[in-house]
């Protein structure tokens, strides 16, 4: 019996490890570049257009996800940070971090329909298609503002006790949002508004981007200190954490492959496999390009958008590096 079980032992250790060993053999496909200076933040992808949405500076630019043409932009989005997709309505919002504010456009055409004034800094933002509303998490009032995008109008304001970073949605009524100085993670409903619990992430720090696998109702959480946190989206419990690479922002899960994809600012992009509900193990590390630390993932190709820039050399190891200008990009990663 002794036996039997170590051998069992055995075949299991020898799946897990070919599983690690199976490379995804992704690589940067494309390279396309933006003739236009300034820093940059999140990037949003509309499946129904083909659009890619690059926040940059004080404008959106807006380029076909397929072959990287430029097919327009939009201006006087002052200090933008993110940008979401709210297609039932044929309408984007981006969040203007200076204005405090979110510019509402076309999807068409990318005309602007209007402003909605918002929270203090708004920062992260998506659309959330259970309850057909615009989440805006705002990062200097702590809070969250909620716009119903039929009158382009907040209807709520949501305290949440901490700065917040990014946000997802189960899709049966619960929105979850990392909550960067206080080390947690805020659930609310996004029907009542009301702030349901709180889960402390137990060796995490600064978290900042999140993902959510919703048929095993697992979060992905990636945190400052190198560590990508995985938990039990119904209660809280933490389930798993691996090492990340360092300056990461952002985390996306593909829900076809089972893959976590968290981008590194160091220059590489950590590769998670979920393998079942309670294990996951990190699957490679691929290269990408220094500074590229937020992503977008098109769902149709299962390419990754990440955007960066060139920088200068610096003799002086404390002062943050000089970008290069007209060096801003974004890497398109794939098979």
């Amino acid at each position: 019996m002794k036996k039997k079980f170590l051998s069992v032992l055995v075949l299991i250790a020898v799946s897990l490890t070919s599983i690690a060993q199976q490379k995804s053999g992704l690589r940067i496909l494309a390279v396309h570049k933006i003739q236009s200076d300034g820093g940059w933040d999140y990037l949003s992808i509309d499946q129904q257009h083909n659009n890619l949405f690059v926040s940059h500076g004080n404008q959106v630019n807006v380029l076909n996800k397929n072959n990287g043409d430029s097919v327009g932009v939009i201006s006087n989005t002052l200090g933008v940070h993110g940008i979401t997709i709210a297609n039932a309505f044929g309408k984007g919002y981006t969040t203007n971090g200076k204005a405090g504010s979110c510019t509402v456009f076309d999807l068409n055409n990318f005309k602007v329909l209007g402003q909605v004034k918002v929270g203090q800094n708004p920062d992260a933002t998506f659309f959330d298609d259970y309850s057909k509303k615009v989440i805006v998490f705002n990062g200097k009032s702590n809070d969250a503002s909620i716009i119903d995008p039929q009158v382009d109008k907040v209807i709520a304001t949501i305290a949440l006790g901490g700065k917040p970073e990014a946000g997802v949605s189960d899709r049966k009524g619960k929105i979850y949002v990392n909550i960067e100085d206080t080390g947690e993670i805020v659930c609310f409903d996004s029907n009542s508004y009301k702030v349901l619990s709180r889960y402390k992430l137990s060796g995490g720090e600064e978290p900042s981007g999140l993902a959510i696998d919703r048929s095993t109702s697992r979060l992905f959480t990636v945190c400052a200190n190198k560590l990508m946190f995985i938990l039990d989206a119904k209660t809280g419990k933490q389930i798993a954490s691996l090492p990340i690479g360092d300056n990461c922002d952002g985390v996306v899960f593909d829900p076809a492959t089972k893959l976590v994809y968290c981008a590194n600012g160091v220059g590489n992009i950590t590769v998670v496999k979920e393998i079942s509900a309670n294990k996951f193990m990190v699957h490679e590390t691929v290269s990408t390009a220094a500074g590229a630390r937020t992503i977008a993932i098109d769902l149709t190709s299962h390419h990754l958008f990440l955007p960066t820039a060139s920088f200068e050399k610096s003799t002086n190891a404390s002062e943050r590096p000089h970008r290069v200008a007209g060096s801003f990009k974004i890497l398109e990663v794939g098979k």
